[in-house]
């Protein structure tokens, strides 16, 4: 028999977890690593458009089927997200970050930060 790992463990094996490790005195129990928070489910990655004391707001495009016109069109989606605090100075307005789903906090945030990924948009860093 098998033993399942912990939320926490599998996130330092995927190195997600290493960057909020420094910051242990974390006593937010909203936060998914030092909380009592449990994600699951879908993951998306955009931009930070604004930041709050708790919040982030985040943006991203994804291209969706038109069927009268046989064509795609881009689409953009908001997200609101938990901002923990260990994490919290990290993120800026323009960052690029990782969110994935949670129980709903309040009546927009169904999402907590996990990750930064990049300092910009990745598009700015193509062109």
């Amino acid at each position: 028999m098998e033993k399942k790992k912990s939320e926490v463990e599998t996130m330092k094996e995927k190195g997600i977890a290493s960057a909020m490790e420094k910051n242990s005195e974390c006593r937010d129990r909203d936060c998914f690593i030092h909380g009592h928070l449990k994600t699951h489910g879908r993951f998306f990655d955009g931009t930070v458009t604004k930041k709050f004391l708790k919040r982030v707001a985040i943006e991203f495009e994804k291209t969706v089927y038109v069927r009268k016109y046989e064509r795609y069109a881009k689409s953009r989606t908001k997200i609101h997200a938990r901002l923990p605090k260990c994490i919290g100075e990290q993120i800026e307005v323009g960052d690029y970050v990782r969110v994935q789903e949670c129980r709903p906090l309040s009546k927009l945030i169904h999402f907590a930060v996990i990750e930064k990924i990049n300092g910009r948009k990745l598009k700015e860093e193509e062109k």
